[in-house]
């Protein structure tokens, strides 16, 4: 995979260390990564190729460090963070794209940073919430593993998925275990038990186009939740990607590239 490295950035008046994943050369671009943590796929690959990719561990997840998490009370603290973190690594203007959990936060930061976020690229975020689709953190944080591949996977067996998946044996799974429950632990205590933290009241102030991509098959975040995001985006569009579930960077890398680029292009 990439020749990506990382660098540490302070963050909240230097009280938080933020580890980054860089890799790539060219327009910058960061990517804010789902509650299951951040892991360098094929499609982060294929953007290193074209941009410079600035992938932040979300506080509390990054290897070595997993007390930073107390850093964080609320999810205004982490939208500060993020912010300070764009001053940090000098990013004036940036493409911002966010999965899931990485997507409410990337909405966050762009409706709070409005005149520094170029484009924004949201992929199956969180944030909206409606009594008739309701979801909430416990559908993905208290279930056990076979449970979780069955609600994040259209195709539990498509390649990228069992190499994402590939729990090691023995005592290094159990460690595998144990980082993935602390890593849902630490992005879900400033989301529990709704993810919705007030983005509806604020989503209006996102002045970038936005693209809005979902896995039509989505079981985690309902697909209907796409219309309802580009519903109170001023300027989204949305592309809904078919055979695909909750992770449309595994199970559709080649269509959600393509969409990508063309959207950063035009």
């Amino acid at each position: 995979m990439a020749d990506y490295r990382t660098e540490t950035f302070k963050v909240l008046n230097g009280h938080l260390d933020m580890a980054v994943n860089i890799a790539g050369s060219g327009e910058p671009i960061v990517y804010l990564h789902s509650a299951g943590g951040f892991y360098w796929d094929d499609f982060l690959q294929g953007l290193s190729e074209k941009y410079t990719v600035y992938a932040p561990h979300f506080p509390g997840t990054a290897p070595g460090d997993p007390d930073a998490i107390s850093k964080l009370e609320h999810i205004w603290d982490a939208v500060i963070a993020y912010e300070d973190l764009l001053d940090a690594i000098g990013l004036e203007q940036v493409t911002l794209m966010g999965h899931s959990f990485g997507g409410l936060l990337a909405a966050e930061v762009a409706a709070q940073c409005r005149d520094r976020i170029k484009k924004l690229v949201l992929i199956a975020p969180a944030g909206l919430y409606r009594e008739d689709t309701p979801y909430t953190c416990a559908d993905w944080c208290s279930l056990d593993f076979d449970e979780i591949m069955e609600v994040l996977f259209y195709d539990k067996e498509h390649p990228r998925v069992a190499r994402r998946m590939a729990r090691p044996e023995g005592e290094a799974g159990d460690l595998w275990d144990l980082e993935f429950i602390w890593t849902l632990g630490c992005t879900g205590k400033l989301i529990w038990p709704i993810p919705d933290k007030g983005l509806r009241k604020r989503i209006h102030r996102v002045t970038a186009p936005v693209l809005v991509v979902w896995g039509e098959n989505d079981k985690l975040i309902p697909p209907v939740y796409a219309e309802e995001f580009s519903n109170k985006l001023p300027n989204a569009e949305v592309a809904l990607f078919p055979k695909c579930g909750h992770e449309p960077p595994l199970e559709a890398c080649e269509e959600l590239t393509e969409k990508v680029e063309s959207f950063l292009a035009a």
